[in-house]
């Protein structure tokens, strides 16, 4: 397995019997590095031990020793490695192996250079009630193979958490540890605690008729019996994919759900580890793709995608602070024998995702982990233009007519129109606002379930290839050269 390395240090925990006391050793070959002692605690069964932050590396044993009176039990686990931990969770997405990507069989076979990178899945589990251990393990901690990697589809280990994981290895050089718990098709309402849904006032509602809900829906359950065991590890930080259960379903509720549902899994990780898991640990998360499916209204994706950055367009932000995304909306796929919804380009989800890891988790600088969105927007009305100022450099892919749209408004009725892209220099953009005969109230961008084809939405940062967010702007002031900063 894969332990946190400094400077947090590792929690190791276990069950036992009351009274008894328990001797955790890390040894390396016949070198004993340290020694805690602890005893189990009486009403609970269990005991707990803190060790001292260790550099990344390895491997050693651990063992713990339980002793009472003339009892004796020992256990231990070899090969074991210090290095970060992540946690992966989500729904289907998330929960897709590496069998089911593009190049599945290259990437199976592609484990050799990676043996210090630890693989942990969770068992699809239910509960009523908060849990102190886990019920069942799919993979116990193990070293990768095409074998565990690819058990099958959407079983075991997670595609995106591997591929992230592959790629932090490559550029950390140390070791790290992966566990995966994930469920299709579930809302965020069932992996957030009671205390977090109490707080975005989610309704408890008994049956759920919607056809983007086929996992478990009911309030906690995954939480109480996937995440809240996993609480007393030393964590580096998480990688989220979820959000598609929630186009129809408590919708307009995310943009509360998601970020309190962040802020509760910090609080508790860090509680549970007696404050070694970073209380603002850094959590990444991937905004949703496309679907081709008719069942969804044209709002929900975009309105989902919005509301993942709440309601900012961007992160992190002052409402999700620490957090990073990654952009995934033109990584459609068509022909997806998963179903549309369920896109095989995953290596380039991980790829974008672990630019923001690189970026909030190790604090690498001068490096963009997000596409460019607008800085500030001029109205110049008697010229019939917009004027976009973007924060970073643009790279103009393709001219689109009708991915960037303008409210106009006349006689207190708005409608969306498109506006085509004019003139575009390396930070700024023209649309023509022409065909709005009333006023222009507001701009949005990409606003759709499927935005543009496989990489080619037509807007990118040049050096990075991330394509520029979704975003919706209201333009308040009507005045010549009025400025509207995004998403205020």
């Amino acid at each position: 397995m894969v332990l946190q390395k400094e400077p947090a240090g590792a929690v190791i925990w276990g069950f036992g019997t009351p009274g008894a006391a328990v001797t955790v050793t890390l040894h390396q070959g016949q070198e004993t590095i340290m020694k805690k002692v602890t005893s189990v605690k009486a009403h609970f069964d269990t005991w707990m031990v803190v060790l001292d932050p260790m550099k990344a590396g390895g491997p050693f044993e651990v063992m713990a020793q339980q002793t009472l009176e003339k009892m004796n039990f020992t256990l231990r686990v070899h090969d074991v490695l210090f290095g970060d931990v992540w946690l992966c969770s989500g729904q289907s997405n998330m929960q897709m192996t590496v069998l089911q990507v593009f190049n599945a069989t290259r990437e199976l076979s592609n484990t050799a250079a990676y043996q210090s990178v630890r693989i942990f899945s969770v068992s699809p589990i239910q509960a009523e009630q908060e849990l102190e251990d886990l019920v069942a393990v799919d993979l116990q901690w193990s070293k990768p193979t095409s074998e565990n990697l690819g058990h099958g589809y959407f079983k075991y280990m997670s595609a995106v958490c591997w591929l992230f994981g592959r790629h932090l290895y490559d550029t950390l050089q140390y070791p790290i540890g992966l566990i995966a718990s994930s469920w299709g098709g579930t809302p965020i309402k069932a992996w957030s605690s009671g205390r977090s849904l109490e707080a975005c006032g989610v309704p408890k509602q008994g049956s759920v008729p919607y056809n983007s809900v086929t996992g478990p829906s009911k309030h906690s359950v995954l939480w109480n019996a996937m995440i809240h065991p996993l609480r007393n590890m030393t964590l580096k930080g998480v990688v989220w994919y979820q959000g598609e259960s929630n186009i129809n379903y408590n919708t307009d509720l995310y943009n509360c759900t998601f970020p309190a549902l962040i802020e509760d899994w910090r609080e508790t990780f860090h509680r549970g580890s007696q404050g070694q898991t970073e209380r603002f640990f850094p959590f990444g998360f991937v905004q949703l793709s496309s679907d081709l499916s008719k069942k969804s209204s044209d709002d929900g994706f975009p309105q989902i995608r919005w509301h993942q950055t709440a309601d900012f367009g961007y992160v992190p932000n002052p409402k999700m602070p620490n957090t990073f995304m990654a952009v995934a909306m033109d990584l459609c796929d068509r022909d997806s024998p998963f179903g549309s919804i369920h896109p095989r380009d995953k290596q380039t989800v991980a790829y974008r995702l672990h630019l923001g890891a690189r970026a909030l988790a190790y604090g690498e600088k001068n490096l963009t982990f997000e596409g460019p969105l607008p800085e500030k927007i001029e109205l110049l009305a008697h010229e019939g233009l917009l004027n976009l100022t973007y924060y970073q450099q643009i790279q103009v892919q393709k001219r689109d007519n009708k991915i960037f749209e303008i409210s106009c408004c006349s006689d207190h009725q708005c409608k969306w129109l498109p506006a085509s892209m004019n003139t575009f220099s390396t930070q700024s953009l023209t649309l023509a606002i022409d065909s709005c005969q009333g006023t222009v109230v507001a701009l949005r961008y990409a606003w759709t379930t499927w935005p543009c084809e496989y990489k080619q939405c037509p807007l990118y940062h040049p050096s990075s290839a991330l394509p520029a967010p979704p975003f919706i702007a209201f333009i308040t002031d009507q005045g010549s050269g009025h400025q509207s900063n995004v998403a205020k």
